[in-house]
């Protein structure tokens, strides 16, 4: 997709294909990491795709952005939600929000490289807590 393109779509647009980009991306590492089986492979991905932990990836990921990715975030944090889940502050909701929409914009940008970056240095610092 181009920019004009991108720059159309909504920002829960954008926070929906990074959804799913970012947890192909856990479910990935996961079964890299050598997870046997399916009920501890769900765990494991749930407990890093939820809005809280998304909300902490979204810290370790906000430094390292670049003013255009920081801008995205911005639309993504200050995004419209009807509903907050449960377990989940409306804070930690929309810090989750806006790091799947980085990780949208950049998948869709074709920044697939990037997005492994951003990726790498999130589970980094989850890795070591």
């Amino acid at each position: 997709m181009n920019s004009q393109d991108i720059g159309r779509m909504s920002v829960l647009s954008l926070a929906h294909v990074g959804d799913a980009v970012y947890e192909l991306l856990v479910r990935t590492r996961l079964a890299e990491k050598g997870i046997s089986t399916v009920v501890e492979l769900h765990r494991a991905t749930v407990a890093l795709v939820k809005a809280p932990a998304q909300a902490r990836a979204a810290a370790v990921m906000l430094p390292l952005l670049t003013e255009e990715e920081h801008a995205v975030y911005r639309r993504g944090r200050n995004s419209h939600v009807n509903s907050v889940p449960h377990g989940a502050t409306k804070a930690e909701y929309h810090a989750a929000t806006a790091l799947e929409a980085v990780f949208g914009y950049l998948w869709l940008t074709g920044r697939h490289e990037r997005t492994s970056e951003l990726f790498e240095a999130i589970m980094e610092v989850e890795d070591a807590a």
